[in-house]
């Protein structure tokens, strides 16, 4: 029998996966596997695992969810469904929104600093904001004017990165390597280590966009366990690898002088000028594709945020079939963001900020577990562990002088998110409602379960 068009439209397994793994594998590992080795030395590859263990717990939850609810609200939608539309509710909907600003600001800085290297030493500085300022400003355009555009591009830009990754990897263990630098002696304290992690945890969030997709997913009890969980798990090898590689070739001074661009100075150590263009070429795509599937998230993502009442009506408008108040709000903050903030707090800003996110969402399946047919005491342990990551990364950033004052940047984002959600109230005086028609018996029998 001949399939539908719509059918034959909907996500396979295959399509779902590289959701997942667009969204992981995408500008982060170039931008701060630098910053990783700096902070945790040789034990860099543990800490990767230690950031995706989090996440892979956290992916339950969403696995669960996703199945229950599927729908484009995904965080927003389980968040609202579990809770209601409260002050904390919807300042935490708009606290994700506020961590996508981050993590184009991380991309949008890695993008810089991998194009800046083709360029005379003494103007890399320069050359690394007019990049990343200019990234940000001609991929709201793409967003603006060529929304299928970019949604075609993504698989092409998916694969190529892939590719160039997988060479790295396989040149970089097929070459005599320093193996001594990652000797556990060469570690950083336990504590450090899983500071350091969850300084990188951002580089994990990426599954969640999985759940905003799901509606499309054909057959998604099938689909959805091998693209969250098994998406996590390829990551958090591919992440192992590359960290492993980077600091089998470099030394860690070297780190230290060249940790904006690490990959793809570590490549010059085994492949030569080649390697290195191949590095930053893949940096570059890597990093210009997430923050167009990021800028394409936000925009809808404001848009779903809007029509639950959490933000002005403004946000609910379209243009050329995209919503592109969400992601002109985003690009403008990512601009500010990415010049006058560093790229460590930066980091801490959006892993904290997810770390947020993904313990409220790990609450809200605990909350909804016999609906979702989950085992509560799983989710339970993900949202402690989420808590716990958040407590060890504050608490180490708050004992070194040097970042101390990013803990300010992090308060800054609550109050800020907390602001806008009192104001919207005050202002319209509206009343919330849920996105799904059946959400307020959802919140009530999450409340008696």
């Amino acid at each position: 029998m001949a399939k539908s068009a719509s059918q034959e439209s909907r996500l396979g397994t295959w399509s779902t996966l590289s959701i997942g793994l667009g969204g992981m594998v995408g500008g982060g590992i170039f931008a701060v596997t630098g910053l990783t080795v700096q902070v945790t030395k040789g034990g860099a590859p543990i800490a990767f695992l230690i950031a995706g263990i989090v996440a892979l717990l956290t992916s339950y939850s969403y696995l669960k969810l996703t199945l229950s609810f599927p729908g484009e609200g995904g965080t927003v939608d389980f968040l609202n469904r579990a809770f209601g539309t409260g002050i904390i509710t919807g300042a935490a909907n708009i606290m994700l929104l506020l961590s996508y600003v981050v993590l184009v600001s991380v991309y949008a800085f890695a993008f810089g600093s991998y194009g800046s290297g083709f360029f005379a030493v003494a103007d890399q500085g320069f050359w690394t904001h007019v990049l990343a300022s200019g990234i940000i400003l001609v991929l709201v355009l793409v967003n603006a004017f060529g929304g299928s555009f970019v949604v075609r591009a993504e698989n092409l830009f998916n694969a190529l990165k892939l590719i160039l990754l997988a060479g790295f990897i396989i040149v970089g263990l097929a070459t005599p390597m320093d193996w001594q630098r990652l000797a556990p002696e060469t570690y950083v304290t336990p504590m450090g280590l899983i500071a350091g992690a969850m300084l990188i945890f951002l580089n994990y969030e990426g599954f969640e966009l999985i759940a905003n997709a799901s509606k499309d997913v054909a057959r998604p009890e099938r689909s959805l366990p091998i693209a969250y969980i098994g998406g996590v798990l390829m990551v958090i090898v591919i992440y192992m690898l590359v960290a492993g590689v980077v600091v089998g070739h470099l030394s860690f001074a070297e780190v230290a002088a060249n940790s904006d661009n690490a990959l793809s100075v570590a490549a010059q150590q085994f492949m030569g000028r080649t390697g290195f263009i191949a590095i930053a070429v893949a940096a570059l795509l890597a990093t210009s594709s997430a923050i167009n599937a990021t800028f394409y998230s936000t925009g809808r993502l404001a848009f779903i945020i809007a029509q639950s009442g959490e933000l002005p009506t403004q946000f609910e408008r379209s243009f050329r079939g995209q919503h592109p108040a969400g992601t002109v709000v985003t690009a403008a903050l990512a601009l500010l963001v990415a010049n006058f903030v560093p790229l460590d707090a930066i980091a801490t800003m959006g892993s904290a900020g997810f770390l947020l996110i993904f313990m409220a969402v790990n609450l809200a399946n605990v909350r909804m577990a016999r609906q979702t047919a989950s085992r509560a005491w799983l989710s339970g342990i993900a949202a402690l562990s989420t808590g716990v990551a958040l407590l060890v990364l504050c608490v180490e950033v708050d004992e070194n002088p040097m970042t101390r004052n990013h803990l300010w940047i992090l308060v800054g984002m609550i109050v800020a998110s907390f602001a806008i959600e009192i104001a919207k109230r005050r202002i319209t005086g509206a009343h919330l409602h849920l996105l799904g028609p059946d959400a307020a018996s959802n919140a009530a029998q999450g409340r008696n379960d």
